[in-house]
């Protein structure tokens, strides 16, 4: 007796266990969910959904809010864009957002944008509620030297039909900041800028910086606007500062020169004044050899050493003279 029921229980446990695993393999109950949903979808296909490594729930669930906002859509395209990477759930969303806004949207299309690794229903939302960005603050100089600090506020809308492959919001930020320091750079003076600051808003937006961009600009406000430094003054001063040093490495140069001039002249005069001396020690020896050759005489040595005497002693009394003075 004990036999039959042990060998009752074993398989008793193993039938347990081979329907947990059937039904953990085969997602029945999403099958049942999907059918009273309204959802005709075969449970072999849900099981083929195993096999090529596809959670049925991210298939089905979907397809459910999808069939119920009337939109229709095959299971194929949804299993091929969840197998691409692609949100399939965020796809539908935007899906149906678009459907209730009444903006023309298509699956592929949204597809699309969901495999550019742009936020799909974001770009429907943003597309509904226009968004607002905020740009730094852009410094600018004007005409007359001022500088010019400007902070504006884009409001745009997600252009549908250019989500993919148009340029983000990081594009945008530039091109208005390019805008405002062109306008402001025309002004001539700070004042007609703080005087009137719609004039850069208007400047800017009738530039047409949303093209080729994933956002048509609604408007650009001002949303704050300073006066910085004085830019022309300040180049002004740098401007000067840079003269001066210049002018100085000039005057300096100038000085070397005329040190190395003044240095060669005492040189040469030294060299004059030795070539001197070595003349005058040759007079002695000239005029010995003169009067050993009787071409100079003696009372003609007397007459000149006198003439000299005479010439020393002028020198003297005009020395005098002068320290007198």
């Amino acid at each position: 007796m004990t036999g039959p029921l042990i060998s009752f229980g074993i398989i008793a446990i193993v039938g347990f266990l081979l329907l947990t695993f059937l039904f953990s393999f085969i997602p029945v109950g999403l099958w049942i969910t999907a059918f009273f949903s309204g959802v005709r979808i075969g449970l072999f296909t849900l099981i083929g959904m195993r096999f090529r490594r596809v959670a049925p729930s991210r298939i089905v669930n979907p397809l459910i809010k999808a069939t119920k906002a009337g939109i229709n859509l095959s299971i194929d395209s949804l299993e091929a864009h969840y197998l691409a990477g692609g949100n399939v759930n965020s796809v539908v969303d935007a899906l149906i957002a678009a459907n209730r806004a009444d903006i023309k949207l298509s699956f592929d299309d949204a597809a699309a944008i969901d495999l550019a690794g742009r936020e799909v229903l974001s770009a429907v939302q943003v597309s509904v509620n226009p968004k607002v960005i905020e740009t730094p603050k852009v410094a600018a100089v004007a005409k007359d030297g001022i500088e010019v600090m400007v902070k504006a506020r884009v409001t745009v809308r997600a252009n549908i039909e250019r989500l993919v492959g148009g340029a983000g919001e990081e594009t945008i930020i530039a091109r208005v900041g390019e805008g405002i320091v062109t306008t402001v750079g025309s002004s001539s003076s700070h004042k007609a800028v703080l005087e009137n600051p719609d004039s850069i808003s208007q400047t800017v937006l009738a530039k047409g910086l949303d093209a080729g961009s994933a956002f048509e600009i609604l408007s650009i406000d001002i949303a704050d606007i300073d006066v910085g430094r004085n830019i022309g003054a300040q180049l002004q001063t740098d401007q000067a500062e840079a003269d001066k040093r210049i002018a100085q490495a000039k005057a300096e140069e100038r000085r070397a020169m005329a040190v190395a001039n003044e240095q060669e002249m005492v040189a040469r005069v030294q060299e004059m004044r030795a070539k001197v001396v070595e003349a005058e020690a040759e007079v002695p020896k000239a005029m010995a050899y003169a009067l050993k050759e009787g071409k100079m005489g003696v009372m003609d040595y007397y007459n000149m050493k006198n003439v000299m005497a005479d010439t020393e002693m002028r020198k003297s009394i005009s020395s005098i003279s002068k320290d007198e003075e």
